[in-house]
């Protein structure tokens, strides 16, 4: 019981977690790393991220995506732009955070909410205790005006978490510890919004 309420009140963080594993020890995988982004629908930002990681990740790791009321299917402005950026679509679809949590779930390494919504929403704890983050965006399918205008926004969108994307696919996973990592991961977050304000 014990570990569970520290679990549930740490959200698996390894900074916030040290009694209950030893994040000094090194990662040290060769194997892929899960990896699951989180947004409300499902059908914008964190397809993105999954696209992205997907395709930028070198084979290291496999990229998922959820929502707590996803969509009926990806945003059409969201896939354009992932189409006119070389990715493929194949595959990707708006799905619920519930097709994760089953318990036979894939356990998952790292966990990000790329919005707001998401973040601050109830979800039990993890399996395994993943590095979890959080980058949140702004909705661009609440965008308005013209198509133009819209598919600008999205764009925008697209370069922010391809920003991200790239950072955390640089971190030296296999030299770093999972307190180590936490710490880049959050680092990430920092400074892609100090870019962004200039």
């Amino acid at each position: 019981m014990i570990g569970y309420l520290a679990l549930d009140v740490g959200r698996a963080r390894p900074d916030l977690l040290p009694a209950l594993q030893n994040p000094q020890e090194p990662i040290m995988r060769d194997t892929d790393f899960d990896v699951l982004f989180i947004c409300s629908g499902n059908s914008a930002r964190s397809i993105f991220a999954e696209a992205l990681l997907r395709d930028l990740g070198q084979g290291k790791f496999q990229a998922f995506s959820a929502g707590f009321a996803p969509k009926a299917e990806p945003d059409a402005f969201a896939l354009d732009v992932l189409k006119r950026n070389g990715h493929s679509i194949e595959g990707l679809r708006s799905k619920p955070l519930a097709e994760f949590q089953k318990p036979d779930a894939i356990v998952m390494d790292f966990v990000f909410t790329v919005c707001d919504t998401a973040a601050g929403e109830e979800c039990p704890p993890w399996e395994g205790q993943p590095i979890t983050g959080h980058w949140g965006l702004p909705d661009p399918v609440k965008a308005t005006g013209t198509d133009a205008e819209k598919a600008l926004v999205f764009a925008q969108t697209y370069a922010m978490l391809r920003r991200r994307i790239m950072a955390f696919v640089a971190l030296p996973f296999e030299s770093l510890n999972k307190l180590a990592l936490q710490h880049g991961v959050d680092a990430i977050s920092t400074e892609a919004l100090k870019a962004e304000k200039v």
